[in-house]
């Protein structure tokens, strides 16, 4: 069955003060979106805007209102990569398909979110929901949008430092061959291949690297990584692959805003997590 899936629409990132957030990934370079309340939530976002996809800084504004767990998230892990959102042309069949392949997707669910503009922006979303179990641990939902022509403006899509889409977002993972099954059924079989115990998801729109934490330099020279560390933990997002269209540009911007980042040659530039609200940021030319 057709799942309806078109790629990774938006990369979730949790942080513990949205407005911080906010600059220090305008230091970084990105523009954002209005700041945006979830209805009848206590949660609200920032999102940087690609022509295709995009990130949310995701934080909470009022915790006496539902938070969907964002609090506990935050005081166990901290700061960082939450999960992936995928995008999916048609919710209610995204999660027929998951049904067929054998996960358990209830029927989608409606969100709401209010852009803080002049008169507001209504932005209307439906989400197939899978439990983290079922994907081997990782946080994956599928998102639809009902509002797509008042998700993007010129404006928000020009940051500094010529952003231009997600490339890649890397798993850590002690055994990487065991998220295959899971994520065979999320995506499809096809979707997978494996070269030297690294595996590639191939979700249409970016790609998710699944990777020993003791490899993780191959794939990210510049970006220090606590190899033990991770291998006592279970699978987790650790990387963010963002494509720029001029490396020396976004280079000489970084060091314009005094932003400490790493390179080396033949790769991309790095950020550690504590100067990007915890997320280890690599930025890339884009092909």
């Amino acid at each position: 069955m057709n799942r309806r899936l078109l790629g990774i629409d938006h990369v979730l990132i949790g942080v513990s003060d949205l407005e911080a957030a906010r600059r220090q990934w305008g230091r970084l370079g990105f523009n954002s979106t209005p700041r945006g309340r979830h209805v009848g939530w206590g949660t609200a976002n920032y999102c940087i805007m690609f022509e295709h996809d995009y990130l949310e800084l995701l934080g909470i504004l009022d915790p006496a209102q539902f938070t969907n767990g964002l609090d506990r998230l935050l005081d166990e892990q901290g700061q960082g990569l939450l999960g992936l959102a995928l995008a999916s042309g048609d919710a209610a069949a995204t999660a027929a398909a998951w049904r067929a392949a054998g996960l358990p997707a209830p029927e989608p669910q409606a969100l709401g979110r209010l852009l803080e503009t002049d008169g507001g922006i209504d932005l209307q979303f439906r989400n197939a929901m899978l439990d983290n179990e079922s994907c081997g641990g990782l946080r994956l939902f599928a998102c639809e949008h009902l509002t797509p022509e008042h998700l993007r403006r010129p404006g928000w899509l020009a940051h500094p430092n010529g952003a231009v889409r997600i490339v890649s977002c890397t798993v850590l993972a002690a055994r990487p061959e065991a998220l295959a099954e899971p994520l065979g059924r999320v995506f499809g079989t096809a979707a997978l291949t494996d070269t030297d115990r690294i595996w590639a998801v191939q979700t249409g729109q970016g790609v998710i690297l699944l990777v020993p934490p003791e490899d993780a330099f191959l794939i990210h020279p510049a970006l220090e990584i606590d190899e033990e560390a991770e291998a006592r933990g279970g699978p987790r997002l650790a990387v963010l692959t963002v494509a720029v269209r001029d490396l020396d540009a976004a280079k000489r911007f970084l060091e314009l805003q005094e932003v400490p980042h790493k390179q080396v040659p033949g790769a991309g530039l790095a950020v550690a997590p504590e100067h990007a609200c915890g997320v280890a940021l690599e930025l890339v030319q884009d092909r």
